[in-house]
Parts: C-alpha cells; sequence; structure tokens
C-alpha cells in the first residue's frame, strides 16, 4: 500500500539587469537599487563583499579606491566587508577548484549571510567561478553579477547558470540560481583587448540566428561597424542579446533545464568540446563562431537550411572578425573518429535525456534534432576547412 502528498513549489524572483556607465562614481546609485528589494531587515546595514577579476582591477586603475569611496559615501546601509578579493580570471580559474574554496573562506571570514551580498565583477568564466561559490555558501547567498565583456555583458553574465570545470569538462560541477541583479557597466568594456570586446559579437548573432531575424538583420546591416567595434553599435547589441536571452530564460518554460533543449547554446557542443582541446587557449567566442560554422553547414548538408542562408551567416561572422577554423576540429582518437565528435556525446550527458541539437533553419528559425550523421559533421568539417582556405 502506498500513500502521496503532492503540492506545488512556487519560486519567483525577478531577474533584473541594469545598465550603466561609472557604476562607482560617487552620484552613481544603480548599484545600490540594484541591491534593494527582498525581505526587509530592519533597516540594518548589509554587508558586501567585492570579489574582484585581476584583469579587470589592472584594466580600470584606480577602481578598487573607486569602489571604498562609493562604499564609504553610503556607510549608513552597506557596509564593505573588508578588502576587495581580487584574484586571475579566464577560463584556467574554473580549473581551479581551490579557488572556489578560497572564495568561500572569505565569505566566511567576512561573515557574509544570506541577507549579505557577494558583488563579483569580472568576465564570463569569473562570474561563472564566483557565482558557483555564493550559490553553494549557506545554500545560496545574493550575488550581483557585473560582467565586464561583450560576452559576458550581452550572454553569460545575464544568464541563471554557474559552474566550474571537471574531468575536463566545462561547467560539470555548477547551479541554477537567478543572480539578485546584473550590472552591465559599458564603461568596463573601454580597457578590454580587441578580441575579448569581439568576442561578444559572436553570442548576439547566435541569439539573432534562433530567436530574431530583424535582430540579424540589423548586425548585417551594421557589419562594418561590427567589424570597427563601433562604441554605439556595441552598446545596442549588447542590451538587444541580454534582452532576448533574459526573454527566453523567464518566459521558454524551462529555465533551469530540466528537459533535453538548450536552445541558447546552438553551435556550443563542438565550442564546449574544442575548447579544452585547445587547452583553453581558444576563446569561448572564437570557440562558439566555429561551432555555429560547423552547424551551419551541417544544417545545409541535410536539406534543412538554404545554401543562400548559409552564406549569408558565414559572410558576417567573417566580417565581424572571426576565424571559421581550429586545427582541433581535425584531432583522431585512436580509433580514427574525429574527437571533436566525442562532443555531442558530452553535450548529451551534461544535460541528461536524449540528446536535443539546435539548428538554424533561417535566420530567427530554428529546430531541434535529436542525432546528428557522424559522416555529416566530418563532411561539414572538411567543407569549413576548404573554406577558410586552411
Amino acid at each position: 500500500m502506498s500513500s502521496l502528498i503532492s503540492r506545488n513549489v512556487q519560486y519567483v524572483q525577478p531577474h533584473r539587469v541594469f545598465f550603466t556607465d561609472g557604476v562607482f562614481d560617487g552620484g552613481n546609485d544603480c548599484l545600490a537599487e540594484a541591491m534593494r528589494g527582498g525581505p526587509a531587515d530592519g533597516g540594518r546595514r548589509r554587508r558586501v563583499l567585492m570579489v574582484i577579476e585581476a584583469a579587470v582591477a589592472a584594466g580600470q586603475p584606480g577602481l578598487e579606491e573607486a569602489v571604498r569611496g562609493w562604499f564609504a559615501a553610503r556607510e549608513e546601509a552597506w557596509e564593505l566587508a573588508g578588502e576587495p578579493l581580487v584574484f586571475g580570471g579566464g577560463e584556467p580559474c574554473k580549473n581551479d577548484w581551490e579557488r572556489v574554496e578560497g572564495i568561500w573562506e572569505a565569505i566566511n571570514g567576512a561573515a557574509i549571510d544570506r541577507h549579505s551580498f557577494v558583488v563579483a565583477i569580472g568576465g564570463g568564466a569569473f562570474l561563472d567561478l564566483v557565482g558557483f561559490a555564493a550559490a553553494t555558501a549557506h545554500r545560496g547567498v545574493r550575488h550581483v553579477r557585473m560582467p565586464t565583456t561583450t560576452l559576458s555583458q550581452g550572454d553569460g553574465g545575464v544568464g541563471v547558470k554557474n559552474g566550474v570545470n571537471r574531468f575536463s569538462k566545462k561547467n560539470w560541477a555548477g547551479t541554477f540560481a537567478v543572480p539578485w541583479a546584473v550590472v552591465n557597466d559599458h564603461r568596463f568594456l573601454r580597457s578590454l583587448a580587441e578580441g575579448d570586446r569581439r568576442d561578444g559579437i559572436i553570442e548576439a548573432i547566435k541569439v539573432a540566428l534562433i530567436r530574431d531575424a530583424g535582430f540579424f538583420e540589423e548586425l548585417e546591416a551594421n557589419g562594418e561597424a561590427l567589424a570597427a567595434l563601433d562604441d554605439d553599435v556595441l552598446r545596442r547589441l549588447i542590451r538587444r542579446s541580454a534582452e532576448l536571452h533574459v526573454e527566453h530564460i523567464c518566459s521558454g518554460g524551462d529555465p533551469f533545464e530540466l528537459g533535453s533543449a538548450r536552445p541558447l547554446d546552438f553551435g556550443h557542443w563542438v565550442a564546449h568540446k574544442i575548447e579544452p582541446m585547445s587547452g583553453f587557449s581558444l576563446s569561448h567566442g572564437r570557440a562558439v563562431a566555429i561551432g555555429v560554422a560547423v552547424d551551419l553547414l551541417y544544417a545545409v548538408r541535410v536539406g534543412m537550411l538554404s545554401r543562400a542562408d548559409c552564406d549569408r551567416v558565414l559572410r558576417l561572422v567573417r566580417r565581424a572578425g572571426f576565424a571559421l577554423w581550429h586545427e582541433t576540429l581535425e584531432r583522431r582518437e585512436a580509433d580514427g573518429e574525429l574527437s571533436v565528435l566525442r562532443g555531442l556525446e558530452e553535450f548529451r550527458e551534461h544535460l541528461g535525456g536524449e540528446l536535443t541539437i539546435t539548428l538554424v533553419t533561417a535566420p530567427g528559425k530554428a529546430k531541434e534534432v535529436h542525432t546528428m550523421d557522424a559522416a555529416e559533421v566530418a563532411a561539414a568539417i572538411g567543407e569549413l576547412k576548404e573554406l577558410a582556405g586552411v
């Protein structure tokens, strides 16, 4: 004999993305607004632990001093919990479990509780790491993300996923956690190296391809400005890309990926494999550009996408400054199989359920498939090599 108690668990949390310039300028209260909300704490001061990527601190002289000054001017409401924690970022930081423990130690040492805040300033990989530590400390402390790259401001930094790499697999350990807020400060982008400023463009192209034909056409029309990294065009690109990502997360019906579909990861099964295969010397944006190209050519070969539309997209990707080839695509296993093909099973395994790959059928339209023909993938890779002129 058996019995059952069943109730729905209701979970509602706003997903807020703020846009500003000079978040730590004296008169800028964007961060204060971002940290407000939630249950009242009787007016007590909230403690805030700042965690800053070293490259951002180095590229923004005076940042740490500006942080201290901002909090000193608002000490009646916000208490800076010691000196900002500063360490290296980039994908390598996600391979170092000691970094997670170091953040936990800082959270514990600063007496950060579930009504306090961890504010992270850095690129996407850095935010993944700090977000994972914040989400697992005290079963989750309030976390504010400040993305500092075009890629993280328009894509990863506005998502609800975080994690670190284990077993040579991206994001094997991680959680889903809606950040308390995201603050996109355009000023952070001005000190980026050219490649880092460019990387976010491919994620904008990606989300436009699967969700918004009009946005894709806008990107096409601004191809020259994209190539030149025009500041106004980048602002528009980041905002629209972030908006489309938040719309999908909040209205797509599966924010925590309980199903088998990850449409926002179009082009990523290849990218997630060749990044570790390159020893993470290949940036995420460059890897996604290659993954998008492989999937577009595959879709043409299996009759899902017209050659004309494929050529349109590849022209835009190349015009925006992305290479379409990396030597890891030709690497083979001992049995002769292309190593990158192992990425299909790793992609399926990461989500569970059946393999689900999103393929574009026209700009702004996409379809999910549950199998990919290995021979056609290999042929698409061969075709891509020819197109790249390698």
